[in-house]
C-alpha cells in the first residue's frame, strides 16, 4: 500500500522514496544518530510536542488507577519523563529499538524513577502478554516503518495495549507536495538551525526530508487499522492535526475471548 493511502494518485506516489533515515541505518555513527536524537528532543521541548503529548496520553488514561504504559520508539524518553511528572501514580515502561538510545535513557532520570523501567523493543515484536498495558504510545516515530511492518506494529501494540495512540507526520494531499516540497524543505532547515549545532545540520535535514517523504496519509492510516484487525477502531481524537504537522491517531481493538 502506497503512504498516501489505498487510492493515492501516481503523482502523490513519486513523491516517496525507501531511502532510510540515518537513525535507521547501521552504517552511520552511533554520535550522528544520537546528534539527530537530540535535536529532535530539543526541537521537541521548544515547540511544546512533549507536553502536547504528555497531555494526550493523560486525556486517554483518564479515571484509570495506577494506568501502565510502554512507550515505543522512545528515543530520549522525555514524553515518558513529562507524562511521570504529570501523573503520579502512572507506571511506564520505556523503549527503543536502540540499545545506545535505551542505555542513555536509563542513565538519565528514567533510570532513577522507581515508576519507569527501560527496554530494547522491536514495536513489531511486542514480548508481553495480551491487554497488559492500557496504552501503547509511538511518538513521531511511526513514519521510519513501511507499511507491512506498520501494520504489524499496530497488530501488535493494540494486542498488548488496550489503546495505542500514535502522534506523527500526516503526510500532506497531493497538491501541497507537488506546489509546496521546496517550502517544506526551507522550513525544515529553519527549524533545524534554530534546534542543532552547525555540525548537525546535515543529517537533521536529511532525515527531516526523509520524514515527510515516507509519512502516512490519514486514508493510510485507517487501511493499515483495518488490515491489521477487522474489529479495529480508529479515532482522530482531534479531527485536524495538532502541533500545526503533526497527527494523533489512536486504535483499539476488542480483546480476544
Amino acid at each position: 500500500m502506497p503512504r498516501g493511502g489505498p487510492h493515492a494518485s501516481r503523482l502523490n506516489r513519486l513523491f516517496h522514496t525507501d531511502r532510510l533515515e540515518y537513525t535507521d541505518r547501521s552504517d552511520v555513527p552511533d554520535e550522528v544518530k544520537q546528534r539527530v536524537i537530540a535535536a529532535l528532543d530539543r526541537g521537541g521541548a521548544r515547540m511544546g510536542i512533549h507536553a502536547r503529548s504528555a497531555r494526550l496520553v493523560l486525556a486517554l488514561i483518564e479515571g484509570i488507577d495506577r494506568p501502565r504504559i510502554m512507550e515505543i520508539g522512545a528515543g530520549h524518553g522525555r514524553l515518558s519523563e513529562q507524562i511521570l511528572a504529570r501523573h503520579p501514580t502512572a507506571r511506564l515502561t520505556v523503549t527503543d529499538l536502540d540499545p545506545v538510545s535505551v542505555d542513555r535513557i536509563a542513565a538519565g532520570p528514567l533510570g532513577r524513577d522507581p515508576r519507569a523501567r527501560t527496554e530494547v523493543v522491536d514495536a513489531t515484536a511486542i514480548d508481553a502478554a495480551d491487554q497488559s498495558y492500557d496504552l501503547i504510545v509511538f511518538v513521531d516515530g511511526f513514519h521510519h516503518l513501511p507499511p507491512e511492518l506498520a501494520c504489524r506494529a499496530i497488530a501488535e501494540a493494540t494486542r498488548v495495549g488496550r489503546k495505542f495512540l500514535i502522534v506523527d507526520a500526516e503526510r500532506p494531499p497531493t497538491v501541497a507536495l507537488l506546489l509546496g516540497f521546496p517550502l517544506m524543505v526551507l522550513m525544515m532547515v529553519t527549524l533545524a538551525l534554530r534546534f542543532a549545532p552547525p555540525s548537525a545540520m546535515p543529517a537533521i535535514v536529511h532525515d527531516a526530508v526523509i520524514s515527510l517523504l515516507r509519512s502516512y496519509s490519514r486514508s493510510a492510516f485507517v487501511a493499515l487499522g483495518q488490515a491489521a484487525h477487522p474489529g479495529m477502531t480508529i479515532e482522530f481524537p482531534h479531527g485536524a492535526t495538532v502541533f500545526e504537522f503533526l497527527l494523533p491517531v489512536v486504535y483499539g481493538r476488542p480483546p480476544a475471548v
